[in-house]
């Protein structure tokens, strides 16, 4: 990966080198009133990497995933999803939130193929991809439960299934296991990669912790405090599959302090 870093909370741009773009996003831009809340944000992800969006509370990282989705209209700049345009939603998109954000009154297996129902796309030709997917996140033998029968971990499995139902190129996730106590995100962590490893999905993942980002990426996009922008852009070389053991490595802990060095001095700046 090309990468060009700056400390002065210019914008990064990093194009990827032996692939296309998956996302690609120039001049970015969000604005609510008088309030900047993102400013000239540029980067390209390539297919298949997982990238994470790394920075403190309130700097527009999950501003920056919406927008990316779709879901939220940018002030300025251009978001390009395989070379098209984003000005919506779209069906090659996946998002995971939060929250899981399940019907309670809907199986584990109904609420995966939620999305299916809203595409109207036959859902006959999908169930059999969703059980697949809840046997690849552990949780099949729950297909028939209600969410209120499920720990946090699982319904948060379940919302990851149900994102990758339909077959999107490209996954968004914003923050899915904040609400998890320290040991439960930490298996997440490594179940999320193993799905990903199955399913090779491009990943854009926002956290606020920095040893998850270190933990799960390629590469980790670390934002300032508002108005956000791309301060770096540093490459994990770390081998995969990742295991949690990895964590009490010297070369993981370097990492870890590049990135926390870098939010630090974006505060003091």
């Amino acid at each position: 990966m090309s990468i060009t870093a700056a400390s002065n909370r210019e914008a990064i741009r990093a194009e990827p080198v032996g692939s296309e773009a998956a996302v690609r996003i120039a001049s970015l831009q969000k604005s609510y009133g008088a309030i900047e809340a993102i400013r000239k944000v540029s980067f390209a992800v390539g297919e298949g990497e997982f990238v994470s969006v790394l920075g403190p509370s309130g700097c527009g990282k999950s501003t920056l995933l919406m927008m990316i989705a779709g879901v939220i209209a940018p002030t300025a700049g251009e978001i390009r999803v395989k070379d098209a345009k984003v000005t919506g939603p779209r069906r090659d998109v996946g998002v995971v939130f939060q929250s899981p954000v399940l019907l309670p009154w809907r199986t584990v297996l109904q609420n995966v193929l939620f999305p299916v129902e809203l595409m109207r796309l036959p859902r006959a030709q999908y169930t059999g991809r969703a059980m697949e997917l809840l046997r690849m996140a552990k949780i099949d033998e729950f297909a028939a439960a209600l969410p209120r029968q499920l720990s946090g971990g699982m319904r948060q499995r379940v919302a990851i299934c149900r994102a990758l139902v339909h077959n999107p190129d490209i996954l968004l996730m914003d923050e899915p296991f904040s609400a998890l106590d320290a040991i439960t995100r930490d298996e997440m962590g490594v179940e999320l990669l193993r799905i990903w490893q199955a399913n090779r999905k491009t990943v854009i993942f926002v956290t606020h912790s920095i040893r998850e980002a270190a933990f799960l990426s390629d590469r980790v996009l670390v934002m300032a405090r508002r108005p956000g922008t791309i301060i770096d852009d540093v490459a994990i070389d770390l081998p995969r599959p990742r295991q949690i053991a990895m964590t009490e490595d010297e070369t993981f802990n370097h990492h870890v302090r590049h990135l926390r060095n870098a939010i630090e001095a974006s505060h003091a700046g």
